[in-house]
């Protein structure tokens, strides 16, 4: 590429709207990062938490999500992408993924021409969108995408009065003073781990296990499979915390320390939840986008999920089939029973994970899968083989130690799914700001510090999504200073007790419950006149 300044490198030359434009319209991966111009499509293959995030960042300004997920010698070791600048303020596309349209570009469109482009110019990116001329839902009739528009409609309508305005100008200033408290925090100390903190989180974790086996030689195998369930829980979120480089900020050490402790330890894969993770916080609450909001037949925690609606992260629609219908209507009802058995469908995630190599298999995170693979293995040993089998004498017993186990693990799950699961999902455009849709689709729940090991963070949702980074045992601290945040930008920050939190999820689904009869009376009442206009 030749410099279109003299004295100017190729890396630096300036590129207009359309240029970049073009570009997406001929398939790279094009972001903007602190007004440089990235091409990642070489990176893609590479990156450790998949290229699903960065597909949902194409054509759009991603300082703020580079900024905030990587550290800033990963920044820097992204120059080596760039292949050009942009001047003055950017204004973010709607990425191909999402079902972005853009023109290729012709030299004729650095003049001076007429605002019309042929419509033979537009490309919408088949194979990374939606696969039909209606998005996302499968053929329905127009009785019913009208009920569900009209929801989404008042869905909208309800964030927009809520929430600061979407002007540009609005959510400017408000990304202006995130990245002022995100300055503050770091000054502040608040991404400085407390190693002593850990400490204690392992002799938690030490005694758990060491009363597990007690019990285990005891012969009080529910009591002994209670213990083990309650360990695993406290792992989860050291798991946790290592997958966001929150413990030693170093990517090679926190993921050792989260692979040990999810493969291992715990029977699952850490590359196949930052595979999810990191797209959930990219596009939280987004029912096309989000896989942690996609539970279809067992949960429609949105309306839109009523209308089957296509998957961007599975690349499949997400039926609303029989067994929805019927499961719906009731899941309100279903929420506990059906998280008491979550900790199976993290097995059955993990293993097609790795057994289809779906995480990197080129850069710093290549040979992942394979300890992965062989820790899992190892689990099922020493879990499966010298626990279960060897150690309890009993088909019933073994059954009961294993059930046991991983129901307690219920609480965990509820953690999970609480603080998004009554949320908006509504989508504003692409003008709304990261910090106005993370506190819009997040709720924190309020708990004394004493109950802070039980949460393990989790409870601080809203904050950990503003901040991913920040070690979970400054979420506290920082809370004070994200709440004097929103008072000033005027975002509602949504905090909930525990009870009071599960409530709200109960109430958002028995909501969508109420409106799946309602749907379904319309398609009853459609059949019956169609039957009755033709004979049937």
């Amino acid at each position: 590429m030749k410099s279109g300044n003299a004295g100017t490198s190729s890396s630096d030359k300036i590129l207009s709207v359309r240029q970049v434009e073009g570009m997406i319209a001929d398939g790279h991966s094009i972001i903007i990062l602190d007004h440089r111009v990235l091409k990642l499509d070489v990176w893609m293959n590479y990156h450790p938490g998949g290229n699903k995030p960065i597909q949902h960042m194409v054509g759009k300004d991603a300082t703020i999500e580079v900024s905030v997920f990587h550290s800033e010698q990963t920044r820097d070791k992204m120059a080596r992408f760039q292949i050009g600048r942009i001047e003055g303020r950017w204004e973010d596309f709607v990425p191909p993924i999402q079902g972005g349209q853009f023109r290729h570009y012709a030299e004729s469109d650095a003049r001076p021409v007429s605002p019309y482009i042929p419509a033979e110019r537009l490309v919408k990116r088949q194979g990374n969108v939606y696969p039909n001329s209606q998005p996302t839902r499968r053929s329905s009739s127009q009785n019913e995408l009208a009920f569900l528009d009209s929801l989404s409609k008042e869905e909208i309508v309800l964030n927009t009065n809520k929430y600061p305005a979407l002007d540009t100008d609005t959510q400017n200033e408000i990304t202006q003073k995130y990245l002022y408290l995100h300055n503050k925090i770091r000054a502040e100390g608040l991404y400085n781990c407390n190693y002593t903190a850990y400490a204690w989180e392992l002799a938690r974790c030490s005694l758990m296990f060491g009363l597990m086996l007690h019990f285990l030689h005891a012969g009080w195998y529910c009591m002994s499979a209670m213990w083990l369930g309650w360990f695993w829980s406290q792992l989860v979120f050291i798991a946790h915390d290592a997958g966001h480089m929150g413990i030693t900020h170093s990517f090679t050490i926190d993921s050792m320390i989260g692979m040990v402790i999810a493969a291992p330890i715990g029977g699952l894969s850490l590359g196949w939840w930052k595979r999810t993770h990191n797209v959930h916080h990219i596009v939280t609450n987004a029912p096309e986008h989000d896989p942690d909001n996609q539970h279809l037949p067992f949960f429609a925690v949105n309306h839109r999920f009523l209308g089957s609606l296509f998957s961007t992260y599975h690349g499949r629609f997400m039926s609303y089939d029989a067994l929805g219908k019927l499961l719906v209507p009731y899941q309100a009802f279903l929420y506990y029973p059906v998280l008491m058995f979550g900790r199976f469908n993290l097995y059955i995630q993990s293993w097609i994970f790795l057994i289809q190599g779906q995480g990197p298999q080129k850069g710093a995170a290549w040979w992942h899968r394979w300890f992965e693979l062989a820790g899992s293995l190892f689990f099922w040993y020493w879990f499966g083989y010298l626990v279960v089998y060897k150690s309890i004498p009993s088909g019933w017993d073994r059954f009961a130690f294993v059930m046991v186990s991983h129901m307690v693990t219920m609480p965990l799950h509820v953690q999970f799914t609480l603080s998004h699961f009554a949320m908006s999902t509504a989508d504003l455009g692409p003008t709304e700001s990261f910090p106005q849709k993370m506190l819009r689709t997040t709720m924190d729940i309020d708990c004394p510090e004493w109950l802070d090991f039980f949460h393990g963070g989790l409870q601080f949702q809203a904050i950990h999504h503003l901040f991913p980074r920040i070690p979970r045992h400054n979420l506290r601290r920082t809370q004070k200073l994200v709440l004097q945040f929103c008072k000033e930008v005027g975002i509602p920050y949504a905090l909930y007790g525990f009870v009071g939190g599960n409530k709200k999820v109960l109430g958002s689904l028995a909501e969508v419950s109420r409106q799946a009869a309602i749907l379904a009376d319309c398609q009853r009442t459609i059949s019956q006149r169609f039957d009755l206009i033709y004979g049937h």
